[in-house]
């Protein structure tokens, strides 16, 4: 599903979930709305997209996030695949978390991860157009 979504249909994905991932993907999600009040890229859009959780920044200011998970207890941080975050992370945080090619952050759902470093992810994610000429 692509587009705004009703928040019914949001929070049945999110009960959908085994309870580690459910537990963990509601900590992401916390974390995102944190970095966009950090970085004062609120209101976020909250929506389905593929039919996984996805956060859009107000302004266009940065590019979409989505949250998704696989078996057996992996959540998963996407971006735009055209976009060269997944490699500034990886050279910012090279042991913090497990990365996919140009498109995804993994981590697992049940050990600890680097909320810090987690945050200042999603914050490069949602200032993404708005810092590109200070790179």
């Amino acid at each position: 599903m692509d587009g705004v979504s009703d928040v019914a249909d949001i929070l049945t994905v999110y009960a959908e979930a085994p309870p580690l991932v459910a537990a963990r993907l509601a900590r992401m999600r916390a974390l995102i709305h944190a970095a966009a009040d950090a970085t004062g890229t609120q209101p976020l859009t909250e929506t389905l997209k593929w039919g996984q959780p996805a956060f859009l920044p107000a302004k266009k200011a940065g590019t979409t996030l989505r949250l998704g998970w696989t078996a057996p207890g992996t959540c998963t941080l996407f971006v735009h695949c055209q976009t060269d975050l997944v490699d500034r992370y990886r050279s910012r945080f090279p042991g913090a978390f497990s990365y996919e090619r140009a498109r995804a952050v993994h981590l697992p759902a049940s050990a600890p991860f680097d909320e810090a470093a987690f945050q200042q992810i999603a914050a490069m994610a949602l200032t993404y157009h708005r810092d590109k000429g200070r790179r």
